[in-house]
């Protein structure tokens, strides 16, 4: 993506992975309104994106991004009808289980493993690769500060902790190429997924906002606009970076070994 002063009054073409729901479709939704041309693709062909669709385009094949093949003859795909692909967001995903280590299925974690991470690389590979020979794009993965932290999550947690890894080594290999390559780290997100697991008991909603600094869930929005500025002019300078974007649940967590925070 061009970083010229001028550069975000064109309409860019944007591709979001994992884009039919969640943090995903939310982004789609906050570029699509700031003018921009999301592209969406997911793994359930010719999904409905969430609420208004006006502005986005949803590719109509279903796109496993743990599947090369899927990834690489979609992105071409997709350049050869709509041109260049000028940013990227890596938003496809699964949560992990919160099993103990020997009650872990070995294919839940290869599955997490294989989403969570390879599919990631995947994409930054096919997409990468193409804005690198041109010399210009942005992109953003989503990770989580479940990989920042500790948790029971022995398949998610590690997976999301590689995408930042795998961040910063493709920040280094195309910087010289003026490609840029940041991560977002989502705290515990207001979206469809949370609230069932916080309506089947699994999370608690108390105490996760009572942990966090702002006392309070992010919103899927926010983390939409902090993947846009990111994509945009005004973070030029910036690659190899992961941002947490977690109402305050990383610094406010060590404050429950003296006491819990302030009232």
């Amino acid at each position: 993506m061009r970083i010229s002063p001028n550069a975000r009054q064109r309409k860019e073409k944007i591709l979001i992975t994992g884009g039919a729901s969640g943090i995903g479709a939310a982004t789609a939704r906050f570029l699509a309104d700031e003018g921009h041309v999301p592209i969406v693709v997911d793994i359930a062909s010719g999904t409905s994106h969430d609420d208004s669709s006006e502005g986005i385009l949803v590719w109509p094949d279903s796109v496993d991004v743990t599947d090369e093949a899927a990834v690489e003859n979609a992105v071409a795909q997709i350049e050869a009808q709509h041109g260049p692909i000028e940013g990227l967001v890596n938003a496809a995903g699964i949560l992990g289980k919160m099993h103990t280590p020997d009650r872990l299925a070995m294919s839940d974690w290869d599955h997490e493993i294989a989403v969570d991470l390879r599919g990631t690389f995947l994409t930054c590979r096919a997409v990468g690769s193409r804005m690198a020979q041109r010399r210009a794009g942005a992109i953003v993965n989503i990770a989580s500060v479940a990989g920042m932290s500790s948790g029971p999550l022995h398949g998610y947690a590690p997976a999301k902790a590689a995408v930042i890894s795998l961040t910063a080594t493709l920040a280094a290999e195309w910087g010289p190429h003026g490609v840029r390559v940041n991560a977002v780290s989502p705290g515990f997100t207001n979206t469809k997924a949370l609230q069932a697991g916080i309506a089947s008991g699994v999370l608690s909603a108390e105490q996760l906002t009572d942990v966090a600094a702002m006392r309070r869930l992010v919103e899927p929005h926010e983390i939409a606009s902090t993947v846009s500025w990111l994509l945009g002019p005004g973070a030029s300078a910036v690659t190899g970076a992961n941002i947490p974007v977690d109402a305050g649940f990383i610094c406010g967590t060590t404050w429950q070994a003296y006491g819990g925070l302030r009232k």
